[in-house]
C-alpha cells in the first residue's frame, strides 16, 4: 500500500515538472512563437490569428470559425 502511495506521489511530481518544463519564459517568447508560427505554417491570415489571454497567461493561435461555429484552438503558447 505503501510503494502505491509513493507512484502517485512520483507521478505528480513528474506532471507538475513537464508542466512548468513545458512553458515560455515570458510573454514576450510566447507572442513570437505564435506569431512565427502563423506566418511560416498558415498562409491565409484572414482565418488564422495569434491571441493573448491574461487570465490563463497563454498565446493562442486560432482558426476562426464562422457564423455557426466557434473558433478552434490549433496550439496554446503558456508563459
Amino acid at each position: 500500500m505503501r510503494l502505491f502511495w509513493i507512484l502517485i506521489a512520483s507521478a505528480g511530481i513528474l506532471f507538475l515538472a513537464f508542466l512548468q518544463l513545458n512553458k515560455f519564459g515570458s510573454a514576450f517568447e510566447a507572442d513570437q512563437s505564435c506569431h512565427y508560427m502563423l506566418s511560416q505554417q498558415y498562409q491565409e491570415p484572414q482565418q488564422y490569428g495569434c491571441d493573448h489571454d491574461l487570465e490563463t497567461r497563454q498565446w493562442i493561435l486560432y482558426k476562426e470559425g464562422n457564423q455557426k461555429l466557434p473558433s478552434e484552438v490549433i496550439k496554446r503558447f503558456r508563459y
